[in-house]
């Protein structure tokens, strides 16, 4: 739609300038016909009463006469008494409301001097008009988010129970307005790359209004959108069919245009629909170049030729445009980043719909993994976290189709090689991409490759002058000179000495000079390659304080992206306040970086020079590995710290390697998950650098106490890889007990991701390792595990056996929450055996015990038990409550696949009560969010919608769906595969 949808203005006559919002009088008609003054509810009588009051209120002010409210009332058939019934409901009315509100005039009636506002209905005429105007200007966001508020202003049905002609008519009219609204708001939010978001309200309008051809248009582009070509075709062929049976007619024009655009990949379908005058302002428009330094010098020809690379994305110097890259090239510290980051800004204007910035971190052990940094990209252009897809290929695609016909500027910094880099590149034309690396990108098909060298010795010069400043270096030139080329003319190590010396006003260039000149001082630091680096590194770490020094080698040692201030402290084994210090100055040398508030970085290559200064100076040489031990304990207490708080009652903790260094400590759950997450990637680099130390078995620990990690959906890649690394490691070292608990992190993994034979291998093997370490606390936890293995391989009698071991098990340790846990797990093994009421009994009582335990995340396992055993006893609305109540607690803890996977049982719930609608809405959210179970679970949400949607009577869209998910579950080899293939075969059949 070109604008927002309007119904007439309500007029507000004799508004008081300044109400008073505690006693004004409000009235609402878009649900049932309601009155309030401030915050108290108002009697307004019977239902024809109400309908006198609704036909008032809708008159927008005007007077209606005793003829015109009788017709609307009891239209062509009044009582004998209807003038009189109508002065009765007046004088009534009179009563309740303020005085002077309900006027007689000229034998009719009127409602006046309402204040701004007072009718929901004029509230939404409002908002509606806001939303245009925002819309109009091109503020889709604003526009989205101020007609969302005027579609919550709808309460159920419009004059919900008013009798007469006059109200039908009203609620016709209203309910019309309300679809227009919302097609407007769904089409907004295709506009803006929603689309995950979208097909799940969609799903439901269309099975709500069927032959609403518009809400079928938009669910089709919604689908596409989202790579569901097939659905968004099936939905086509669901439309015309209902069309011919329903009323004998074909789609209309636009809706059979979108098909052959569908079946063609259009890629004009990736675009916004709006006018190209609404979409000069893109939603989002990411500027994310770091500050360029105001001392950039020289590099003239690198920067001449690298604009012009760029000007041929932007089209300044040609007729056309293209998708340019450049690729720079060259040793650590040459001034890769400075020269990208200085042509970049210089070419912002060619680029107005943003700059995206990153640091793949190429150079070191562990560079950013592309999937990662594409969800980062995704999010800076506008896209919800929500529709973010997992896959790296998913990644890339919906990248490049969010900037197509957009003119952005990519600057990939510090690049490993090109297989890092080909899935950040745009793809289309407008666009350019600078990278940044070590290595020449010659495989990097397409690249224009620059490389780059040192700086003459005349650029040198000048780089260190405006530093240092003109008057000290006029006067000292030789001085200079000799300065600059003991740095080699590297950039990098120039700026170090620069800054040092501009620091300290008593040094003269002389002096500097001098101390650059011993060989002993510099390590041979004007040789080629990294020794280059390193000796530009030791300029630095020579002139620092002792303490300083020390913090610089001991922070080098731990592996990880970043450290937070609270970790560093426990590598130095200082307080905090003294080592935010130590890190404050050491960011004054540029030694080490400030990544954000309480958080520091080392350069890849200082990382690794200060790693060589320790095994080098650091004295004893016991202290490196005493550092990195404080640092594991320190994760190791404040991850079980947050253990406990999310699952009180739970002995997990009790039963973890003893720790001599304190960590955090969390006055609530919030602070302690967001802890947790945000310390994810250097936690798990900790772990996985304990390998092949005595610090292994708190190292496995450390895994298992941040299962959370996993389970949330939020880190699964890093934490699996990091489960292996341990499996193996522990292996290596004949450590049963430390290799029975790596492979129960394993375990847990294979389950959340669904990989049910995987898990059962590394279960059982878990089994005979904790039994013959006699570690009573993984043999509860691994029986758990295979109970739960049994019940996805349909072995219900071994579930049970296994889960009553665990409950055994926990009982003997005292472990409350453990035995709760698994009693809710046998309700369901007892569910498949059957027997149905035992299984509601024991899921009961499962329940009963979390409560007893406390209102924690478990609390949630419960309510969800409890619904699935109340589903397949046909109690559905105390299932749904059940389930809805589990909702509430994953939500508050972050438990994104668990959200997904309750709304999947939710739609159970409500396929089971024949409301497909319903369960068509839960599907769709279960799909948009992920769930417990990886693919094989996405398959059965996947069938359970196209049931749905078969119940809807969108039979294409079904078998779409039904065979995308058998091919999920063949691939996984899950026996539901067969049930898929009995829905389709019939309508194959046909």
């Amino acid at each position: 739609m070109d604008g927002v949808p309007r119904v007439p203005e309500q007029r507000r006559p004799g508004s008081p300038a300044e109400p008073d919002r505690s006693t004004a009088l409000r009235f609402g008609v878009l649900g049932p016909v309601r009155a309030w003054r401030g915050a108290e509810p108002l009697a307004t009588g019977s239902p024809q009463q109400r309908a006198l009051l609704a036909a008032l209120l809708l008159r927008e002010g005007r007077t209606a006469t005793a003829a015109e409210l009788i017709d609307a009332l009891w239209g062509e058939e009044p009582p004998s008494q209807a003038l009189a019934a109508v002065r009765t409901y007046a004088s009534r009315l009179r009563k309740v409301l303020d005085a002077g509100v309900l006027v007689s005039e000229s034998g009719g009636y009127a409602v006046r001097g309402l204040d701004e506002g007072a009718l929901d209905l004029a509230a939404a005429q409002d908002l509606a008009a806001e939303a245009e105007k925002a819309r109009t200007a091109g503020d889709l966001c604003h526009a989205r988010d101020v007609l969302r508020r005027a579609l919550a202003r709808w309460d159920g049905e419009v004059l919900a129970g008013v009798p007469g002609p006059y109200a039908q008519a009203q609620r016709v009219r209203l309910e019309e307005w309300r679809l227009q609204l919302l097609e407007t708001c769904l089409d907004m939010d295709l506009e803006q790359g929603c689309h995950a978001e979208a097909v799940s309200e969609l799903t439901a309008l269309t099975a709500a209004h069927p032959l609403r051809e518009r809400l079928r248009e938009l669910l089709m582009l919604a689908l596409y959108r989202s790579g569901r070509q097939a659905e968004a075709l099936a939905v086509y062929a669901d439309t015309r069919r209902l069309l011919a049976d329903e009323l004998g007619v074909d789609p209309r024009p636009g809706l059979r245009e979108l098909q052959q655009r569908i079946l063609q990949a259009d890629p004009g379908l990736a675009e916004p629909s709006a006018p190209a005058a609404e979409t000069t302002a893109p939603p989002v428009r990411p500027a994310q170049l770091p500050a360029s330094v105001s001392d950039f010098t020289g590099r003239a020809s690198s920067v001449r030729e690298l604009s012009d690379v760029l000007a041929s994305a932007s089209g300044e110097k040609d007729a056309g445009r293209v998708m340019a890259v450049s690729a720079l090239a060259g040793i650590g510290g040459v001034g890769k980043t400075t020269l990208a980051v200085h042509v970049a800004h210089q070419a912002r204007a060619a680029f107005p719909d943003g700059q995206l910035y990153v640091d793949l971190q190429g150079a070191g052990a562990r560079a950013a993994e592309p999937e990662t940094v594409l969800g980062s990209f995704l999010r800076a252009l506008g896209t919800a976290d929500s529709a973010v897809p997992d896959s790296l290929e998913e990644r890339a695609a919906l990248y490049r189709s969010v900037l197509d016909g957009r003119r952005v500027l990519v600057l990939l910094d510090n690049a490993r090689d090109a297989a890092q880099v080909r899935p950040l590149l745009p793809g289309t034309d407008g666009c350019a991409a600078l990278v940044t690396s070590r290595v020449r990108m010659v495989d990097l098909a397409g690249a224009h490759l620059v490389d780059l060298d040192v700086m003459s010795p005349d650029e040198a010069l000048a780089l260190f002058t405006k530093i240092v400043g003109e008057e000290r270096v006029a006067s000292e030139r030789e001085a200079a000179l000799d300065v600059v080329g003991a740095c080699g003319f590297l950039p990098l190590a120039i700026r170090i000495a620069a800054s040092r010396l501009a620091a300290r006003r008593t040094w003269t260039v002389s002096v500097l000079a001098a101390k650059l000149a011993d060989e002993r001082r510099r390590l041979d630091e004007l040789q080629a390659g990294d020794l280059a680096v390193k000796a530009t590194f030791e300029l630095g770490y020579g002139q620092l304080e002792p303490a300083q020094a020390r913090a610089f080698r001991l922070l080098g040692l731990a592996d990880g992206p970043d450290i937070s201030l609270a970790a560093a402290a426990a590598v130095l084994d200082l307080p905090a306040e003294d080592t935010e210090d130590l890190l404050e100055s050491l960011v004054d040398t540029s030694l080490l970086e400030s990544a954000a508030p309480g958080r520091y970085r080392l350069h890849d290559l200082v990382r690794l020079y200060a790693r060589a200064c320790a095994e080098r100076d650091e004295q004893p040489p016991s202290e490196r590995g005493a550092a990195l031990s404080r640092l594991l304990d320190f994760y190791l207490a404040t991850a079980a710290g947050v253990y406990a708080i999310e699952r009180p009652g739970d002995r997990l903790v009790d039963g973890l390697e003893p720790t001599e260094y304190p960590g955090l400590t969390f006055d609530d759950g919030s602070a302690a998950l967001d802890w947790l997450y945000s310390e994810a990637a250097p936690l798990l680099a900790c772990v996985r650098q304990c390998a092949g130390t005595a610090r292994l078995r708190r190292a496995v620990d450390l895994l298992w106490a941040a299962k959370d990690l996993t389970e949330s959906g939020a880190n699964s890649h890093q934490y699996e890889t990091t489960a292996r690394a341990m499996c193996d490691a522990t292996e290596d070292a004949g450590d049963a007990r430390a290799q029975g608990r790596a492979r129960t992190t394993l375990t847990n993994v294979l389950l959340v991701s669904g990989r049910i034979q995987q898990a059962a291998e590394q279960a059982e093997s878990a089994m005979t390792l904790a039994e013959a370490a006699r570690d009573t606390t993984a043999v509860s936890w691994v029986a758990n595990d295979r109970g739960l293995i049994s019940l996805h391989q349909g072995r219900y009698a071994d579930g049970r056996a296994f889960l009553e071991q665990a409950i055994d098990g926990y009982r003997a340790a005292d472990n409350r929450a453990g035995e709760a846990l698994s009693l809710c797990n046998l309700s369901r093994a007892h569910l498949g055996m059957g027997n149905t009421e035992k299984a509601v009994a024991i899921a009961h009582r499962g329940l009963t015990a979390q409560l007893d335990i406390g209102k924690t995340m478990r609390l949630a396992n419960g309510h969800f038990t409890l619904g699935i055993a109340l589903t397949a006893a046909g109690r559905h609305s105390e299932a749904l409550q059940q389930f809805s109540d589990a909702l509430r607690i994953f939500e508050g803890h972050r438990q994104r696949l668990w959200q997904g996977t309750t709304n999947f049982r939710i739609a159970e719930v409500h396929l089971a009560a024949r409301r497909p609608a319903q369960a068509a809405q839960h599907s769709e959210q279960a799909l948009a969010l992920g769930c417990i179970g990886g693919d094989r679970m996405r398959g059965n949400v996947l069938t359970l919608l196209g049931r749905s949607l078969s119940a809807l009577g969108q039979v294409d869209r079904a078998k779409a769906c039904w065979q995308e998910a058998l091919n999920l579950l063949q691939q996984c080899g899950a026996p539901q595969a067969d049930e898929v293939r009995a829905l389709l075969t019939p309508l194959t059949a046909a």
